[in-house]
């Protein structure tokens, strides 16, 4: 029974933490400053596609 109050406890810390975390990031959205519509930084897709790819490979051998 007590581990049964246990994880009721830990999983409202957790779903609390995650409301509080969600509700900061909106109000930091709200209040950043609109991107320049002219950017400098270009993304080539052959450089993209390779630091997915890469992601994904390191994902694969360390799990």
């Amino acid at each position: 029974m007590a581990s049964s109050s246990s994880l009721k406890l830990s999983s409202i810390t957790l779903m609390a933490i995650a409301m509080a975390a969600s509700l900061v990031e909106m109000a930091a959205a709200a209040d950043s400053p609109a991107p320049s519509p002219t950017s400098a930084a270009t993304v080539s897709v052959p450089a993209a596609a390779f630091a997915s790819f890469t992601a994904l490979a390191f994902g694969f051998l360390l799990s």
